[in-house]
């Protein structure tokens, strides 16, 4: 009996979201996949839709590798070698190889001395924030930070935190100057690439204010980077926002394995002293399986990938996408956030157009994600489409003629 009246208080919950247009409804269910074929991409089909296709624009995959066969093979090969499961956490059941590898290569591609990897890159955030906050630790975020960052802030509990405005490195040094003599160690965090906008944190400034004010805490400043979009998907080599600002210093570096690398996963890179020390503190580590040793395996084939002049080439290509893109749409006076990233925003700026826009796009074969608050901010309501390396121009032009079509049946 109890469950009901649970039910009842939820429900009123939900039916609060889904009047204020805040719902996120029911998701999509692709029940098939259809490879590439002439100048178009891959095309997926929808649970009771038919033969109808569609093309996917809001997919992290910005490589294109998750349908690359060497990639598919790899991951078949060391499944049928050691299974399709781990087993166990790695303190009771050891590790695999393939898991090791893995933490050094990501190191070695991004210039740090160890890694360590997770099962989710949320989860990588949670563990290690809560390892590295102490009861003496001041943490300074920016404001637009990812959901997993405002989350591991509340479960790590510093003795105080600071939210200074997005990319205002003003403010930021005057909430590092606050900071001075209230704690041992403060803590800056901060997304690389910001997941709803695809704009990017000033690295190479911050790090020059730690260098400024580090000697002023006994345990220092850190710098930590949630760069989960950039890594693989932006700089000439893809290493991310840390390469395209010329960035020499961060300290803790997160990312993920299931955006640009297209597998599943997250990691961590930092100091050989630090990742010690998180293998022994960090509980979505120490109690939650990795990833799968298939996984692993694809994920090594995908770094050796973006490592290369292929890997370069594609990076390009996606550039190139991104740009046919974003000049489309504000040749048709779209508003935009323009960036080289492959996230283009679409700042449509409320929320029953977002909506509206978005089951257009749909009825014409397109799947775009609108984003309302909480989300976004008010006012900042969008849809964020996503460029990938598996994408055609042919397909960008298709898009970009769904839009003109709702832009002249909309012109207001």
């Amino acid at each position: 009996m109890g469950i009901e009246k649970l039910e009842a208080a939820l429900n009123k919950e939900v039916n609060g979201l889904v009047e204020e247009g805040r719902a996120k409804g029911k998701e999509d269910i692709i029940v098939g996949v259809k490879m590439p074929e002439g100048d178009k991409g891959p095309r997926y089909f929808l649970k009771n839709m038919g033969d109808k296709e569609f093309l996917r624009m809001n997919s992290n995959s910005y490589l294109g590798m998750s349908l690359e066969k060497d990639i598919i093979q790899a991951e078949e090969d060391a499944c049928r070698e050691f299974g399709v499961g781990p087993g166990a956490v790695r303190f009771i059941n050891g590790t695999f190889k393939a898991h090791r590898d893995l933490e050094k290569k990501l190191a070695a591609f991004h210039g740090f001395e160890d890694g360590m990897i997770f099962s989710c890159a949320y989860g990588a955030m949670i563990g290690v924030f809560n390892s590295l906050t102490s009861k003496e630790t001041i943490i300074i975020s920016d404001e637009l930070n990812h959901n997993c960052i405002i989350n591991a802030i509340r479960l790590s509990r510093p003795k105080d935190k600071k939210i200074y405005k997005h990319n205002n490195m003003e403010q930021l040094e005057e909430q590092i100057k606050e900071s001075i003599g209230r704690c041992q160690r403060a803590l800056i965090v901060t997304d690389g690439i910001f997941s709803m906008r695809g704009d990017l944190a000033p690295l190479d400034k911050i790090s020059e204010l730690t260098k400024k004010y580090e000697n002023e805490f006994p345990e220092g400043i850190v710098i930590m980077v949630d760069d989960s979009h950039g890594v693989g998907a932006f700089g000439a080599t893809g290493r991310g926002t840390m390469e395209v600002t010329g960035a020499d210093r961060v300290d803790v570096l997160i990312g993920t394995l299931g955006k640009a690398f297209g597998v599943n996963g997250g990691y961590v890179v930092t100091s050989e002293a630090v990742t010690r020390y998180l293998r022994e503190t960090a509980v979505t580590y120490i109690y939650s399986n990795p990833i799968t040793i298939g996984e692993s395996a694809a994920c090594l084939k995908v770094i050796e990938f973006a490592d290369s002049e292929a890997g370069r080439e594609r990076l390009k290509y996606v550039g190139k996408l991104t740009k046919q893109f974003e000049d489309g749409l504000k040749s048709m006076d779209f508003e935009i956030i323009e960036s080289e990233h492959p996230i283009v925003p679409l700042m449509v700026r409320d929320t029953q157009k977002t909506t509206d826009i978005v089951r257009f796009l749909k009825e014409n074969g397109v799947l775009a994600t609108g984003l309302n608050f909480p989300v976004v901010p008010r006012g900042d309501q969008c849809i964020r489409f996503q460029i990938n390396g598996n994408h055609t121009p042919s397909d960008i032009d298709y898009v970009l003629g769904v839009l003109r079509k709702y832009k002249e049946a909309n012109p207001n």
